[in-house]
């Protein structure tokens, strides 16, 4: 079984450092001394916790599947295992549908948001996924598998962060109770960059990339 090309060491480096710090986010406060792991465990001021709050939490768990990757980058030359890619899709398929229910309030003009924040938030989450799941689909003979599944895990995390830096965009606190959405605002600019950049490699054919079906 051939290996996988890898991405220079600094490269890869530098993406494990902001998957790491997207990592650290889950446990930071983002809004209101509120963390992604007070949203899962619903461990939410004032006892308002919820299905949204916990479906909004849930993919910034996310980080952690790409940390492995970008490790395994750094120190395997070993390809995925078709195991293991099935399930970083599930985990992809699920943050998705966590973050379009999240979505549906926004939607049904439930949220009590402003037009344009309704607009911006129903933009980027679906826009997103659409447009990431359009080029995953129409590029998948391109695409190796494990480069596929880190533009599966990009494209879930940035739609659910982009809908959440929107949402408490304005939300009351100084610079330690929003820490995590500080630092999350940092962050995805690198992770749309990856994003985009993993698209681009699969916009001509490769004709000395060998085959995804063996990798």
């Amino acid at each position: 079984m051939p290996n996988e090309p890898r991405e220079p060491t600094s490269v890869n480096a530098f993406l494990l450092l902001i998957w790491l710090l997207a990592g650290a986010v889950v446990f930071l406060p983002f809004a209101m001394n509120t963390s992604a792991w007070d949203a899962v465990t619903l461990h939410v001021p004032g006892h308002q916790g919820n299905w949204w709050h916990l479906l909004v939490g849930a993919p910034f768990f996310l980080a952690y599947p790409m940390i492995w990757l970008r490790l395994r980058s750094l120190f395997s030359t070993r390809p995925s295992t078709a195991m293991e890619r099935r399930l970083l899709w599930s985990l992809v398929g699920l943050s998705i549908a966590a973050t379009l229910s999240v979505e549906s309030p926004f939607l049904l003009h439930l949220a009590g948001t402003s037009e344009w924040q309704r607009l911006s938030i129903l933009g980027l989450g679906f826009g997103i996924v659409v447009v990431s799941g359009t080029l995953l689909i129409l590029r998948r003979k391109r695409f190796l598998p494990t480069r596929a599944c880190l533009a599966g895990l990009n494209a879930a995390y940035l739609a659910n962060a982009a809908l959440c830096l929107v949402v408490y965009a304005g939300a009351p606190g100084n610079a330690w109770s929003k820490a995590g959405w500080l630092i999350s605002v940092v962050i995805v600019w690198p992770m749309l960059l990856e994003l985009t950049w993993l698209f681009t490699q699969t916009s001509a054919p490769q004709a000395s990339q060998p085959n995804p079906r063996t990798a």
